[in-house]
């Protein structure tokens, strides 16, 4: 690649030329990615903020690559709306909505001049602002302001080439984002600047630097991760939080009516923003009920896109200490919340569909309502795996603070969950490396691999062992289902009808279990219909060592006294752990109500 040494002094930008220069700013903010996590305290210290403006500029740069356009306005057009259909997390929100008004103003230009530019990032900073309910000083809001305040006053001086404009905007830009550290008492105590306005000021530094550069070969966009970055500690310390969930959707309507939305969602969270233009908005908010957040953003338009992110756990990741190794699983796993808590593992949420509704798996939707929804709602209930995407977001964010993600996730006989998750992990461009494993399982066995894994991570074992460990404890896993009803392992896709039929003829009850491939599949049955619990009850115990420790979980669908009633059975003297739990939708989409299941593994405790 031969790059030109001298100085650019062509006083417009066409889109080709802004396309190259947004690509240079993209590249140089990716790679400061982990840094921004690890300064990211304000307004929650989740350590987040660089995976999510990352995420909201890959978005962006998806949309460089694909639409190269000589038009500069068209450009500015269509980054914008790809940043507001990917913007992430708080600063995300807010930088797309910079994009928003900077094409607003230019989009029907096809070159851009220095006055132009100057106007569009003033009507950009002002959009921005204009979309929190509640704009703070001291974060990107400010460096934004500032940013355009400086290029206005460059442009009055008479600067005719975008080379002063922007040279004297980042100067504006940095002096700015260091006065953050004492604007924000949060940012003063951490001694850090805002990570939200370094992101932007990487941008623009990134941009300047390549027009400044005269280079007109492409910028390279696979720069590597800061290298210091993953020993860099991570600022500030883990705080009570008012709201436990980071919670975005997209809402599309004709209009959207945006104040009336914004005073609804004031009312339940925090650190608003309702970013977007008349049809289309992205909301962002804090809230404890993100169910709460989608079913008010539905009042106002169709919902898509919903998304919910654990800032509690996230804190929890971004200072832990000693800890090597973090684990992921996704909501097809069944696992008791204070195991969740203790072992810090971090959740992925499926996607649940009645119909034309969608929810997210034990985020908007617990297992009480799933069943309540199953008895109402004529439509079946599906399941979907996450999009790449939402395992993306968490592997980058992990990845930034642990030297090792390891992913247990639903046998991919049952969903394409697990190739998510690998695509997923094959993209990841932080330091920590991911490795995805196929719990060959689902439901309460797929959780004790999980927790298994997690136990591992938490004995300060090095990603190489926690992986070997896991993958030893699968063949000692098993999974053995009950269902509720046989129409709901056919609707369900887990039984034939022709063996239901046979079944209801000889009066027979099949068990589902997980082979030795991970299908789940028939794996015995039970002969009559009355006292199935009972017979279920002798079946698992036949399959019992009385010389090997087990853990147990027991899981039940809307029948907890039955549930209570199995795990007194199956608790031995050789059952180490025994839980009782609500059971989720992996299996409870083919059981239905009523449905029992057991999770059982043969246990030794990591020494």
């Amino acid at each position: 690649m031969s790059t030109a040494t001298a100085v650019v002094t062509d006083d417009t930008l066409d889109g080709l030329r802004l396309n190259r220069a947004l690509k240079a700013g993209i590249a140089r903010l990716l790679s400061r990615q982990e840094h921004l996590n690890k300064i990211n305290v304000f307004p929650v210290p989740d350590g987040d903020t660089g995976t999510n403006l990352a995420l909201t500029m890959r978005a962006v740069l998806g949309s460089l690559q694909r639409w190269p356009d000589g038009h500069a306005g068209k450009t500015l057009t269509r980054i914008a709306d790809a940043a507001l259909d990917g913007a992430r997390g708080n600063s995300g929100a807010i930088l797309a909505q910079f994009f928003l008004g900077l094409g607003d103003r230019l989009g029907h230009l096809g070159r851009l001049n220095p006055d132009d530019f100057a106007e569009g990032v003033r009507g950009g900073a002002a959009y921005a602002r204009e979309s929190l309910s509640e704009p703070r000083e001291g974060t990107i809001l400010t460096v934004l302001t500032d940013f355009a305040g400086a290029l206005n006053a460059v442009r009055r001086e008479g600067a005719r080439d975008f080379v002063a404009l922007l040279g004297r905007g980042v100067e504006a830009a940095r002096a700015s984002l260091e006065r953050t550290r004492f604007q924000l008492e949060a940012l003063r105590k951490a001694n850090v600047v805002d990570a939200g306005a370094l992101g932007f000021v990487e941008l623009i530094e990134g941009m300047t630097d390549y027009l400044s550069s005269g280079s007109e070969a492409e910028p390279d966009v696979a720069l590597p991760a800061d290298p210091e970055a993953g020993g860099e500690e991570t600022a500030g310390s883990a705080e009570d939080l008012e709201h436990r969930w980071c919670t975005e959707c997209i809402v599309v309507g004709d209009p959207v009516d945006r104040r009336h939305l914004r005073e609804q969602l004031s009312a339940i969270g925090s650190s608003l923003v309702v970013a977007g233009l008349q049809n289309k908005v992205r909301v962002h908010v804090h809230a404890n009920d993100p169910a709460e957040v989608f079913r008010i953003a539905a009042r106002y338009g169709t919902v898509t896109g919903e998304k919910a992110d654990d800032m509690l756990r996230q804190q929890h990741a971004a200072h832990a200490s000693g800890r090597k190794v973090a684990v992921v699983t996704d909501s097809a796993a069944d696992i008791p919340d204070d195991e969740l808590e203790r072992l810090d593992i971090h959740v992925v949420p499926i996607r649940v569909t009645f119909g034309e509704h969608s929810y997210l798996d034990k985020v908007g939707l617990t297992p009480s309502q799933f069943y309540a929804e199953v008895a109402r709602n004529p439509a079946h209930p599906k399941t979907s795996q996450p999009p790449p995407g939402d395992f993306r977001r968490q592997f980058e964010f992990l990845g930034s603070h642990f030297d090792s993600v390891v992913s247990v996730n639903i046998t991919r006989h049952a969903s394409g969950t697990c190739v998510a998750a690998e695509t997923a992990a094959s993209r990841v461009t932080t330091h920590g490396k991911v490795t995805v494993v196929d719990s060959m399982n689902a439901s309460l066995g797929q959780g004790l691999v999980a927790m298994y894994a997690a136990e591992c991570a938490l004995a300060g074992w090095d990603a190489e062992r926690v992986i070997a460990a896991t993958r030893a404890i699968l063949p000692k896993t098993k999974t053995y289902g009950l269902v509720g009803s046989l129409e709901f392992a056919v609707r369900g896709g887990r039984l034939p009808r022709g063996v239901q039929r046979v079944a209801d003829a000889l009066r027979l009850m099949p068990i589902l279990h997980n082979d030795r491939q991970g299908r789940v599949t028939a794996g015995g049955v039970l002969f009559g219909r009355g006292r199935l619990r009972e017979k279920f009850a002798r079946f698992v115990l036949r399959r019992m060592r009385r010389d090997v420790q087990y853990r147990l979980l027991v899981g039940h669908a809307e029948c907890e006294a039955d549930g209570r009633w199995l795990l007194g059975q199956l608790t031995l003297d050789n059952v180490a752990m025994a839980r009782l739990l609500p059971l989720g939708t992996a299996l409870g989409v083919h059981g239905g109500p009523g449905m029992l299941v057991v999770g059982l593994q043969e246990y030794e405790a990591p020494g």
